[in-house]
């Protein structure tokens, strides 16, 4: 039989795991604010554009010369995902909810505006500009931007129908997905480094590398649903198991973290890159 310092245990466990989460997250957000900064924001008021091709190293080229409208529309879909970055984690914050609920209201207003504005315009980037590098990655920044607008428009309107809980269920996912150019990045330097460590040469042709175009949003989408059915239904075991798969998950997070700002130093002090294709 359950007794009851088990349950409360088990439930402490599962709001620890994501406590945990979210302070990596953070600080990991943060981290890719002030790249986002350094790199694109220098760079686009100084009017060197032509510095964001050392992004070659990872195949992708962003600057074009000749195509002013082009590349003001990347600068400007960069910058706003530095908007999310830097403000997007906080609307997730209980202490924020409850304490600045009107900083809590109008920082959700411009993280919906801007989403929805780096969704449009990734649509054009993508199917006009061409700036993704195969046709795969185009259709998954599609089917991102797609969910990105589905869930604006639910937390939206959750929120004008005051249903508050709802409205942070739709905000917690679209807090995910809107992040989903973050999770590829830190994914992706996840797996580099844990390869290295165990050994093993990798390379942008992993297959894993190809699942995580679209795991990069999917994975945590579906982690955050076994959460939150964790969290209503699930006995003492279901909050230990899932408690502990967000702190490992939290933990290859951390590592992808460090491996993306390790390497993004380098993007932002234009030093040489040696990256394996």
């Amino acid at each position: 039989m359950t007794t009851a310092r088990g349950v409360a245990a088990a439930k402490l466990a599962l709001n620890g795991s994501v406590a945990f989460w979210l302070l990596v997250a953070l600080a990991g957000q943060w981290a890719f604010f002030y790249y986002i900064a350094a790199f694109y924001g220098v760079s686009t008021f100084s009017g060197e554009f032509e510095v964001w091709n050392r992004l070659s190293a990872l195949g992708r080229s962003p600057y074009v010369a000749g195509d002013t409208a082009g590349n003001l529309a990347f600068a400007a879909h960069a910058l706003g995902a530095g908007i999310v970055a830097l403000g997007g984690a906080l609307q997730l914050m209980p202490w924020i909810r409850r304490n600045a609920p009107t900083f809590h209201r109008w920082n959700g207003r411009v993280f919906l505006l801007t989403v929805v504005a780096l969704s449009l315009s990734g649509f054009y980037l993508v199917w006009i500009r061409s700036a993704s590098p195969t046709t795969i990655d185009g259709f998954s920044t599609s089917f991102n931007g797609l969910l990105i607008l589905a869930f604006a428009y639910l937390a939206y309107r959750a929120a004008r129908a005051r249903e508050f809980t709802v409205h942070r269920r739709w905000a917690m996912r679209l807090y995910l997905v809107s992040n989903a150019q973050w999770f590829l990045r830190v994914g992706m330097f996840s797996y580099f480094v844990v390869s290295q460590l165990l050994g093993r040469e990798a390379g942008l042709d992993d297959p894993f590398l190809r699942f995580w175009t679209f795991g990069c949003y999917l994975v945590p989408l579906g982690v955050l649903e076994l959460y939150l059915r964790a969290k209503d239904r699930a006995g003492p075991v279901g909050h230990f198991a899932v408690a502990g798969g967000i702190s490992v998950l939290a933990l290859l997070m951390g590592i992808g973290i460090f491996g993306f700002a390790m390497f993004s130093q380098l993007i932002v002090t234009g030093a040489p890159l040696t990256f394996e294709r």
